[in-house]
């Protein structure tokens, strides 16, 4: 039933998922693959990417917990960098107002000179 809170980070967690394992280790011992699996069940729909590759790259029977708690928070990390470059980008767009000119020349006859408009409006 232990659930990841949507607003607090992934060390936040971790560190209440630390304190809820350590007492439950006074009366049963977890081997650290089932540990690592409940940590990782955890995690929202929003994570399944980042989790999904740590149980294909790697063998949950072998990764100590403060090895996925690292892998993680770089994962946490990048995210939230990745968001703050979008708002940035968000941002940043702004509008372009371009000024027309067109120039006459008298060697030329009124239909060249629509034409030169014409073209110029389709650019």
């Amino acid at each position: 039933m232990f659930k990841k809170k949507l607003k607090k980070d992934i060390k936040a967690m971790f560190d209440r998922f630390t304190i809820i394992i350590n007492e439950i280790k006074s009366y049963r011992t977890y081997p650290n693959e089932e540990v690592v699996r409940k940590m990782l069940k955890c995690l929202s729909m929003s994570w399944e990417s980042k989790v999904t590759a740590i149980e294909e790259a790697k063998i949950l029977e072998t990764l100590l917990l403060d090895e996925q708690i690292g892998s993680l928070l770089i994962h946490e990390i990048r995210l939230k960098k990745g968001n703050k470059k979008e708002k940035v980008k968000k941002k940043k767009k702004v509008g372009v107002a371009l000024k027309s000119t067109i120039e006459e020349d008298s060697d030329y006859s009124e239909e060249v000179d629509e034409d030169k408009e014409m073209t110029m409006f389709a650019r």
